[in-house]
């Protein structure tokens, strides 16, 4: 019995031996990959993303029409009755304000009283200048007569025509104390009321004709070329997912005073009922030819002999060096041309001390 315990100790004795060696194995065997994994030269890397070489610029702008118009009495009166609201839609010929014609009648009824009169002096006037005539014919009358009566009659002449237009004026300026529109449009505005004594030529409604919509914005000097050459569209605050094409039609030719920005009318050839006057816009300016770069690190750079590069990192750490186009050189970026596709990881960090044929270890930030 006692020589059965001794040799059942041994056998466990050199059990526990053999499973210790066989741990330790393989304790030194992860070490070491681990230790091969940590030796491999870490990478700060990122990813390359190509964007449009001039971005994207947005303004906001108003929906105006293209002609506004300060229409008016012509004649000089007092406001007897406004006839329309603002925001009313208004046909050509339609009324808008009326004055009191109180005055502008009497005028007219002096005006036709003195063409009467004109008109029965000059019949007078005739009639001596015939008589004349006949007796200046039949050697009745001298030379100094004849010419006295066709002097009279010339005058009554210049009356009678005087008077006449006398008239028309003063039916005019009656027909005038009804304020009509001349184009159909919306009120914009209205600047009188009943009741208060306009002058001739005064602003009494703005009119904004129907027709060809635009969106007005002001434009920083840097961008009036890119306004000048580039493509706009206009999308409206009330539908943002519908795009208009946009048209410049006129930048203002002085800088405002306060903002030193220009103010820029685009035309919005396809606008419909939608776009309705007064509406909020952005406007976006893109530049025609759409060249697509991207910028990285001047870091990332790797420039010897004159062939600009940058280093490629695989999925397996392998590090690959590729020629780029430089299109230009900013403060602290590159612009990239081509050379590298979109997504691809690039090294940002000590290329002068990479080896293409090595590996390494990538990291996206750096630790302290």
């Amino acid at each position: 019995m006692r020589a059965i315990s001794v040799f059942d100790g041994f056998f466990r004795l050199l059990v526990g031996t053999l499973l210790a060696v066989a741990v330790l194995g393989l304790a030194g065997c992860d070490g070491k990959d681990a230790k091969q994994e940590l030796s491999k030269r870490p990478v700060l890397v990122t990813a390359v993303h190509y964007t449009p070489q001039a971005p994207e610029r947005s303004f906001v702008g108003t929906i105006k029409p293209r002609t506004e118009t300060d229409v008016g009495f012509r004649v000089t009166g007092k406001v007897a009755k406004r006839l329309v609201e603002v925001g009313d839609t208004v046909e050509v010929g339609q009324k808008l304000a009326l004055l009191d014609q109180t005055d502008l009648k009497l005028q007219a009824e002096q005006a036709e009283a003195e063409h009467s009169a004109a008109k029965g002096v000059l019949a007078q006037a005739i009639a001596s200048e015939n008589r004349a005539k006949e007796l200046r014919a039949k050697g009745w009358a001298t030379e100094a007569q004849m010419d006295q009566a066709r002097a009279t009659a010339d005058e009554a002449r210049a009356r009678f025509a005087r008077a006449e237009r006398s008239v028309e004026l003063t039916r005019n300026s009656l027909s005038y104390a009804t304020l009509e529109a001349d184009s159909r449009g919306v009120v914009a505005a209205a600047l009188v009321e009943p009741g208060q004594v306009v002058a001739a030529g005064q602003a009494a409604f703005r009119l904004a004709r129907i027709g060809e919509k635009e969106a007005v914005v002001a434009i920083p000097e840097t961008l009036i070329t890119r306004a000048t050459k580039g493509l706009a569209d206009v999308t409206l605050w009330s539908e943002p997912g519908r795009h208009y094409v946009a048209k410049l039609r006129e930048v203002a030719p002085l800088a405002d005073p306060a903002t030193r920005t220009f103010l820029a009318k685009f035309s919005l050839p396809d606008a419909d009922d939608r776009v309705v006057l007064g509406m909020t816009a952005t406007l976006t300016l893109t530049d025609p030819d759409k060249v697509r770069v991207a910028r990285v690190p001047l870091s990332a750079l790797f420039n010897q002999g004159g062939q600009p590069s940058l280093y490629v990192v695989d999925g397996g750490g392998e590090v690959k060096l590729k020629r780029v186009a430089v299109k230009a050189y900013e403060t602290e970026d590159v612009v990239i041309a081509e050379g590298v596709d979109e997504g691809d990881q690039i090294v940002t960090l000590g290329v002068q001390k990479l080896d293409p044929a090595e590996k390494v270890r990538v990291v996206s930030a750096l630790t302290f």
